[in-house]
């Protein structure tokens, strides 16, 4: 009676180690692609998880201009129409200027008519940050990069479909990557 139940555990280890070795295995095969398994599940993590930085501010003004310092770290805002990329209208991805985390893609970017870039959505939900910004006495919701936790900008709720977000971020905190520079 006892041999039952020992057996089907053997089994159901064995079917258990299958499955999750296929669910980690890419599609192509291994030596196709020349990737181990680590290294697969390594390049998986990378994606999916962020790996935080965290400077002084001596480093971050030694690495960042007076302006991208003011902004990212000390929460800054540029004046409206005054930034670069608020009427960029070229395809691409769009970084954190202090870390170069890809926040935005250019295909979510659309023209709110405030005068700062403003995007329906995050490359990942995870790359940015929010937090509650009860400053000047208003109620808002901040954005920060997911890496650095840089000063991007504000969220609010009246942005175009699919999200119906309108991230307004400064373009001093912004890298650019265009298309053919990938």
């Amino acid at each position: 009676m006892k041999v039952i139940p020992v057996f089907l555990l053997a089994i159901s280890v064995m079917l258990l180690v299958v499955a999750c070795k296929s669910s980690t295995t890419p599609n192509t095969k291994m030596e196709d692609n020349k990737l181990t398994t680590e290294e697969v599940t390594k390049k998986t993590r990378v994606i999916d998880e962020i790996e935080t930085i965290t400077k002084t501010p001596t480093e971050w003004k030694a690495e960042l201009t007076d302006e991208e310092f003011r902004v990212l770290r000390e929460k800054g805002t540029e004046r409206a129409f005054t930034g670069k990329y608020w009427d960029n209208k070229k395809k691409g991805t769009y970084t954190c200027a202090g870390c170069q985390l890809p926040l935005f893609d250019s295909d979510t970017k659309f023209k709110s008519g405030t005068g700062w870039p403003s995007f329906y959505q995050p490359i990942k939900a995870n790359y940015v940050k929010e937090y509650v910004d009860n400053t000047y006495g208003m109620k808002r919701t901040e954005v920060t990069c997911g890496r650095c936790d840089g000063h991007l900008g504000h969220v609010f709720d009246d942005g175009p479909r699919p999200t119906g977000l309108r991230y307004c971020i400064n373009s001093v905190s912004l890298g650019f990557v265009a298309e053919g520079d990938k």
